[in-house]
């Protein structure tokens, strides 16, 4: 996963219009959550190749800071995010009512996005205009991968890709992370299942 150079940060985030109806910040910096399935963080980043960006969205886990769900696609339209939290539910990750946190770009307070969170009865939140520590968690995740993965610019986004899968199965499953005990996100996950069904 060698880089070659470094680009300039791109934005992926562009403020909405006035949405159709607001949207409450419910998680408001409270990065934690009581059980895996029931509080969500997600974000979009750009991946520079040299055929074009790659961009990726994820759904993270608050209680197990595991990436339950992710897309990747050469756009950031509201597909984008669909598709991460479609996965997401498909593997039976988020419980009814769970929440999901982000920012207030258009992916995210559109009404695709917003049918499709309603549709897996799942409620919306997001955080305020211009302000990262709102969805801090989905940053950081962003930063801790752009830094591990060790590619700044890929040769073609099938490459990038593969690196992502990758990185993304060594987050899940290999990576310690001291937020969870120097636990993996997995093994978080399974504790809070074996220990449920014991007690």
């Amino acid at each position: 996963m060698a880089g070659i150079t470094r680009r300039k940060r791109r934005s992926t985030t562009r403020p909405a219009a006035a949405p159709v109806t607001p949207v409450a910040d419910l998680i408001r910096r409270d990065f934690t959550a009581p059980a895996p399935g029931l509080r969500m963080v997600g974000d979009i980043t750009c991946l520079p190749t040299f055929e074009g960006w790659l961009y990726l969205a994820t759904v993270i886990d608050l209680h197990t800071r595991e990436i339950v769900g992710h897309a990747m696609a050469e756009h950031m339209r509201t597909d984008l995010v669909c598709d991460a939290i479609d996965l997401a539910a498909a593997r039976g990750f988020i419980n009814d009512d769970a929440v999901f946190h982000s920012d207030r770009g258009v992916q995210y307070t559109s009404g695709q996005f917003r049918a499709a969170l309603a549709e897996q009865k799942i409620r919306a939140s997001v955080g305020r205009v211009g302000s990262c520590y709102d969805n801090a968690v989905a940053e950081a995740f962003f930063a801790t991968l752009k830094t591990e993965i060790g590619a700044t610019i890929w040769r073609t986004r099938s490459q990038a890709r593969q690196d992502v899968f990758t990185y993304l199965h060594y987050y899940n499953h290999t990576r310690l992370h001291s937020t969870i005990g120097h636990n993996t996100p997995a093994e978080t996950r399974t504790n809070h299942y074996h220990q449920a069904s014991a007690a």
